[in-house]
């Protein structure tokens, strides 16, 4: 079995697109996004009929959400003047402009699993002996972050607040993009409002968009805090490592594998982060040192184990809850 460099090297020959089919995903995804949304607007159809439209199009910006992060990988369409505009404008449609989106995640796939209270590109997680260090204050914000409501409730605290409103108030000249993303947003949302009423606002914007952060929030915090995910302090820490010990493989139905953009093979695509989404499956096939991952699903079961899990503990060399916390 390889690992370290050699495995790296191996999964640099994956990290090739092909343009055509790189087009064909993105203007499939945006088109039948618009689509949704064209009919919960227009369409002279009962209400009724589009509750599910509703939900299929927060899948569909959960695919868009995927595709420009893959983007923002450099793994497609990196040579390219409209795709360059194009994927502006979807970072600003779905929250996550440009600046902000591209430092905060490039420095979580430079630290995944190492233990930090910043939380910069994802989850805090600190050791229980750092806990017991943390004033009350610092202990209520550790756990509010990580949190289910926080997670669940992605679209107002992570995308809104925390990805946009906190990283313009803090740095105004360097996230314009983040204020320009929120105005583009409340005002799109205010015009299906004056036009369409409560209703379909509420059907075409906020439950689409609710689902798709709600969703996206969880992966990201599942497919690193599950049971068995593995944590290290700086100097113990290698990037094959933390993507094949630290990262999981979520299982879904080809359908949802689908709607997530093939996100789900995690531990794949923090192995070679230029690997564009629709290759992850090949790879994960091909190479079997990617045969073993953990996995999480979507089971009631499996989320909440995933959300009790709060503290590393180094003796254990595993993630525990609260309760055997406070029972040590």
């Amino acid at each position: 079995m390889r690992s370290g460099k050699e495995l790296l090297t191996a999964s640099k020959s994956y990290a090739s697109e092909n343009k055509l089919r790189s087009w064909f995903e993105v203007l499939l995804t945006i088109s039948l996004s618009f689509l949704a949304l064209s009919v919960i607007l227009f369409a002279p159809i009962s209400i009724y009929y589009k509750i599910p439209v509703s939900i299929i199009n927060g899948l569909f910006y959960v695919r868009l959400f995927v595709i420009y992060h893959d983007y923002q990988h450099r793994a497609i369409l990196q040579d390219s003047t409209l795709a360059i505009w194009m994927m502006r404008a979807v970072g600003l449609y779905v929250l996550a402009p440009e600046m902000v989106w591209r430092r905060t995640h490039e420095y979580h796939h430079n630290n995944n699993s190492k233990l930090s209270i910043s939380g910069i590109g994802s989850y805090p997680t600190v050791s229980t002996k750092r806990y017991e260090t943390l004033n009350k204050k610092q202990k209520f914000i550790y756990l509010i972050n990580r949190h289910p409501a926080t997670i669940l409730l992605g679209y107002i605290t992570l995308f809104i607040y925390w990805l946009n409103l906190k990283s313009f108030v803090q740095s105004p000249l360097k996230h314009v993009d983040s204020l320009a993303s929120l105005v583009l947003h409340l005002a799109l949302g205010y015009f299906i409002w004056s036009y369409f009423g409560g209703l379909i606002l509420l059907l075409g914007w906020i439950i689409p968009f609710s689902l798709t952060f709600g969703m996206g929030a969880y992966l990201f915090y599942c497919q690193h805090n599950f049971p068995g995910a593995t944590f290290r302090e700086n100097q113990d820490w290698t990037y094959d490592n933390a993507a094949l010990s630290s990262t999981s493989y979520m299982k879904m139905n080809p359908i949802m594998h689908w709607f997530t953009g093939n996100i789900g093979y995690h531990h794949v695509h923090h192995l070679n982060s230029r690997i564009p989404f629709y290759r992850l499956k090949e790879v994960m096939k091909d190479m079997p040192e990617l045969h073993n991952a953990a996995t999480t699903t979507w089971k009631i079961q499996d989320m909440i184990a995933c959300f009790q899990l709060k503290l590393w503990d180094a003796e254990k060399q595993k993630m525990i809850t609260m309760r055997e916390f406070q029972r040590s």
